[in-house]
């Protein structure tokens, strides 16, 4: 199904439940959406369940209950209904009970709570003063293994103590001996990650992993970190096993419950070894593994472990040029199927341990896989584009078809505005082809001339896929008379090993050339203005915002959020401790004197609006303030936005609405909003003929 097919079926099914649409999509509109979290299903496939988060702009917070969605399409219904917010919901494997974490009434912080699912009230089982996070089933259900992140040479009473201690505490200087210290927009302190079980009756938690002499990783310690064998109830679970302070080398461990110890499965390889899955059946692990060490970016391959011993180790495609992620095995324990970013799409790929990968669905993410048992197992996961949100859905391997579960936005939906959007290929730097996504406005004439807007995204090893931004919505600036065009530049994931490789150590050279070749192509085709175009991009899209302040572009105006602008400084980031895959900067000053955007600001020109958050501590906010600064010392048009109380992202309510007005303004100040009669063809071919020789 193309984009645009797909975009025609939203629309007519969004038609079914309004007379028209009445209004284009606004901030204010995509917040009044709620947001629906990834599904657990039932043991007999009947029933998914997931939190649904709504939001009150007013109170500038999200309320998040569980809801149970029959799989049949029969009638949702509420869960829970508490003040506080329900997450991680996980059924038992005899189907009795849904576990969650919550932090209810009087908790000090996230416990795990059961709700019998045959009716009554949920109950606490812990009162961890550290708090619960990512529980999983044994296989009998009889119990529960969860992480928390704790003093392990404490008792539980002695940690409540050290938890209240330090709350009420008037000093506040923290100290480091180790690295990190710091993730995304968390303080890493002293604790340590591990594994408990509890029973259904509630208890004292019995510790799994501290005997070991490992600990999960501090920084990322999540329910990818560990597996609970279905049949045997063993233990898998990832640890860094490099005892370097600036080196993280991530495997996979095998935990004997009666002696405490662990086996490593995954001593032969340097890079990461991560996200342990057992089989059904309980014989086989499967896990992903990355073989540079160093770059995030590097493809995850399927890695098979049997453990009766007979195949040992093996990778059942390593030809295959695609990451392994987002897997659940199949009921019959011969395959997976995983939710693969492929060239601008998350598709559900079929991976059988024998035979070839192969995808299932078409166009349009689909991700967050969760897989009933047995052999009619019923497979769903949410589904979403540019024009819809995630959607809960029933997925048929077989025909690659999506069936919708739930519509709680479909009302809403109905009454916005939507502008169709398709998937283009330019040529890019040394000729590659460049996948790009372009958004049009609903009211969108090819006839007359509009103003483009070219993003920039982040990672840059993290491709723009067929998804819902909440962050950077293109459909929201679409609707303010804008063609918005998105770029998957060399370094974007989904295209390939070598393609994602290729920006390395050099980051600023293919994405630079990539983004004004696409430049190049928008400005050549008859609906665009090639005097109205600016560029906006957050974190990696950040810095290549700021590496086309200093070099040759067409940009009327630029937006840099979260934007790396120093190199140099960029070592003060929440990973600025590990050892690089690339020489450091006082080993080879060349290549970062080379990418680093702030020494190119003796050519800085072009009005820039700087957005960082305080709490920032992928990108330090000392970054935007360097470029503010140098901005008006360069007498530029510049804005610097701040938000004390956000991270890499802007996630609170009113922040984001505010984020939003502030970007558009900024936006139409330089290149006004909706269709025109624009440049002329003399001064096309001469942006056209500027831009080639710049090149």
């Amino acid at each position: 199904m193309s984009p645009r097919t797909l975009t025609l079926l939203l629309l007519a099914t969004f038609a079914n439940h309004a007379t028209a649409a009445t209004a284009p999509l606004t901030a204010e509109s995509m917040w009044a959406l709620e947001r629906i979290a990834p599904p657990a299903i039932s043991p007999d496939g009947k029933s998914a369940v997931a939190a649904v988060t709504r939001f009150d702009v007013k109170e500038d917070k999200g309320i998040s209950d569980l809801w149970l969605f029959p799989t049949d399409g029969g009638e949702q219904r509420l869960l829970t209904t508490d003040a506080s917010t329900e997450s991680s919901p996980a059924f038992s494997p005899d189907g009795r009970w849904l576990a969650f974490v919550a932090q209810r009434d009087e908790d000090k912080a996230p416990q795990l709570y059961i709700l019998p699912l045959g009716g009554g009230e949920a109950r606490r089982i812990t009162s961890v003063p550290t708090g619960v996070t990512a529980p999983k089933w044994y296989g009998d259900s009889s119990g529960l293994a969860f992480i928390s992140r704790v003093w392990p040479d404490l008792e539980w009473s002695a940690m409540a103590d050290r938890v209240k201690e330090r709350a009420e505490s008037k000093m506040t200087a923290r100290v480091w001996d180790n690295t990190p210290i710091t993730y995304w927009d968390q303080w890493i302190d002293d604790r340590q990650a591990h594994l408990f079980r509890i029973g259904i009756a509630g208890g004292e938690p019995q510790p799994l992993t501290k005997a070991s002499g490992l600990e999960l990783p501090r920084s990322l310690a999540d329910a990818s970190s560990f597996d609970v064998n279905p049949v045997s109830g063993q233990i898998a679970f990832v640890a860094d096993s490099d005892p370097a302070d600036n080196v993280i080398n991530l495997d996979v461990y095998l935990l004997d419950a009666s002696s405490g110890k662990a086996r490593n499965l995954s001593a032969d390889n340097a890079g990461a070894d991560n996200v342990p899955q057992w089989s059904p059946n309980g014989q086989l692990l499967a896990f992903a593994r990355q073989t540079i060490v160093g770059f995030y970016g590097d493809t995850r391959r399927l890695v098979i472990y049997d453990s009766k011993g007979k195949l040992a180790l093996h990778a059942p495609h390593p030809d295959w040029d695609r990451s392994a992620d987002g897997l659940v095995w199949r009921g019959d324990s011969r395959g997976l199927y995983g939710a693969i970013d492929d060239a601008g799409t998350v598709r559900v790929w079929d991976l059988p341990l024998r035979g070839k990968p192969k995808p299932l669905t078409g166009q349009g993410n689909v991700s967050s896989l969760a897989l009933s048992r047995g052999s009619k197992a019923v497979l769903v996961g949410l589904r979403e584009s540019f024009l819809e949100p995630p959607t809960l859905v029933r997925i048929d391997p077989r025909k690659g078809t999506t069936t919708a579960l739930e519509s709680r936005n479909r009302d809403k939906l109905a009454a916005q505005q939507a502008g169709r959007y398709e998937s283009v290929s330019y040529a890019g730097e040394n000729g590659d082809p460049i996948q790009m996504w372009i958004n049009y406005p609903a009211n969108f004439d090819a006839g007359k001339r509009w103003p483009v807007i070219l993003l920039l995204h982040g990672g840059p090893h993290n491709g723009i896929t067929d998804a819902y931004s909440w962050r950077w919505n293109a459909q929201v600036f679409a609707a303010r008379g804008y063609v918005v065009a998105w770029h998957n530049f060399h370094g974007s994931s989904g295209f390939g090993q070598a393609f994602a490789d290729s920006i390395n150590p050099k980051q600023d050279a293919l994405p630079y050339a990539d983004t004004i070749k696409a430049a190049q192509w928008l400005a050549a085709q008859p609906w665009a203005d090639g005097e109205r175009m600016v560029a906006a991009g957050g974190s990696f899209g950040g810095y290549l915002a700021s590496i086309l302040l200093g070099r040759p572009h067409p940009f009327k105006a630029l937006v840099a959020h979260a934007a790396v602008y120093n190199w140099y400084t960029q070592i003060g980031s929440d990973f600025g401790f590990s050892k690089s895959r690339f020489p450091e900067f006082w080993e080879d000053p060349t290549t970062m004197a080379q990418s680093s955007p702030h020494l190119g600001a003796g050519n800085f020109v072009t009005p820039t609006l700087v957005i960082h958050g305080q709490q920032d501590f992928r990108v330090p906010v000392n970054h935007g303030i360097e470029l503010f600064n140098t901005l008006k010392k360069r007498g530029v048009p510049t804005r610097l936005i701040y938000y004390p109380n956000e991270n890499h992202w802007v996630l609170k309510p009113q922040n984001s609405i505010f984020w939003y007005r502030e970007v558009i303004a900024w936006i139409e100040k330089y290149a006004k909003p909706g269709a025109g009669v624009g440049a002329t063809r003399a001064s096309l071919r001469h942006i056209l003929r500027g831009l080639s020789a710049n090149l």
